[in-house]
């Protein structure tokens, strides 16, 4: 296995050449990260999430892997297995949070991962915890999508939280073309051991094949709004307004020519501009920032790094504590031989 590389990065040059990125030139301090390995045996790792799973106050690590669900127990990352093998196809993504306000995460997943069928494959399921839960949990299958790929609880406007999953592609779609993506809401509505008491509604987009969604906190109301990246570009999804998306950034905005994003996050610059960040195109090898423009829809299109390889994660926050998000973007490399697997940071 390749060892992750970390790097440190100042997008400041490249944001002074416009009024939008109203940020100083400084060299931002060296980061200090120590790489603590907590699993050598994952067969493939889909995806990740945090949450207290036992509620010790502390914040456990999360991993959906190829043929089980875990998680790990901070401070000593002792494995517990979730699930074993749910589907015949792969599990793909894990969605873990305090929904119900004791304290305790609760956890739903996707599995029978299958990009290639649009029609059949997929799988969605709330996991029933046990009264002690380091044993092994009880899957509910849910209603879903084919190809379903990312999954996220978000705050709802009827209060509460509910599920949020997005497929990859739309529905019997051949080479991206064809019928567009629609995502899931799964809101509770009695007892969650039972699939009929789990409310489903769809939201439609215009995206034909997606990548990743990130919640959002986009205005003053309670409720989450969220951004979701793909191949036609990055589109704003609001509750108040009917969940009907409209492009904020890429190929909705620039014509079909235009990169579409793998991956978007939002941050704030100095000063507390919004801006987000994006991996363009689709498993693409462009950083990119976007930054808030309130004089105009459109916001303004900076390119922090060209280099990455395959880029397949993004995040932003302040982990350096400078009283501003930094950017972090992750690249795997699938298929490039002698090529190295990164991990940068970029400081505004």
């Amino acid at each position: 296995m390749q060892s992750p590389r970390v790097f440190c990065c100042s997008f400041t040059a490249l944001m002074l050449s416009s009024v939008v990125f109203p940020v100083l030139a400084a060299t931002p301090p060296e980061p200090r990260f120590e790489a603590v390995e907590i699993d050598t045996q994952i067969e493939i790792g889909y995806g990740l999430a945090l949450a207290d799973v036992d509620g010790d106050g502390k914040t456990d690590v999360l991993l959906a892997d190829k043929s089980r669900f875990v998680w790990y127990q901070n401070p000593s990352w002792k494995r517990h297995i979730l699930t074993d093998k749910l589907t015949e196809k792969d599990h793909v993504c894990i969605a873990a949070a305090d929904i119900d306000g004791d304290g305790r995460a609760e956890i739903a997943v996707g599995a029978e991962w299958n990009p290639g069928d649009t029609q059949n494959s997929g799988a969605v399921f709330y996991l029933v915890p046990p009264a002690d839960r380091t044993q092994k949990w009880t899957p509910v299958k849910l209603p879903h999508e084919p190809t379903v790929h990312r999954m996220r609880w978000i705050r709802s406007r009827q209060g509460g939280y509910e599920l949020l999953m997005a497929p990859l592609h739309g529905r019997d779609n051949r080479n991206g073309q064809g019928t567009a993506v629609r995502l899931l809401t799964y809101r509770r509505a009695g007892s969650p051991e039972k699939a009929e008491n789990w409310k489903v509604e769809p939201i439609l987009t215009m995206q034909h094949i997606t990548h990743n969604f990130h919640p959002v906190q986009w205005d003053q109301d309670p409720e989450h709004e969220f951004v979701l990246a793909g191949k036609q570009g990055v589109f704003l999804f609001d509750s108040a307004k009917g969940w009907h998306g409209h492009p904020i950034a890429g190929g909705g905005l620039d014509g079909p020519d235009a990169p579409g994003a793998g991956e978007v996050r939002d941050g704030k610059l100095p000063g507390g501009r919004r801006y987000l960040a994006t991996v363009e195109p689709w498993h693409g090898n462009s950083a990119v920032i976007y930054a808030e423009n309130k004089a105009t829809d459109r916001w303004e299109r900076r390119v922090v790094d060209g280099t990455i390889v395959d880029g397949h994660a993004v995040a932003c926050g302040d982990v350096l504590g400078l009283g501003h998000d930094q950017l972090v973007v992750g690249w795997r490399a699938m298929n490039r031989p002698g090529v190295k697997v990164g991990i940068r940071l970029y400081s505004p």
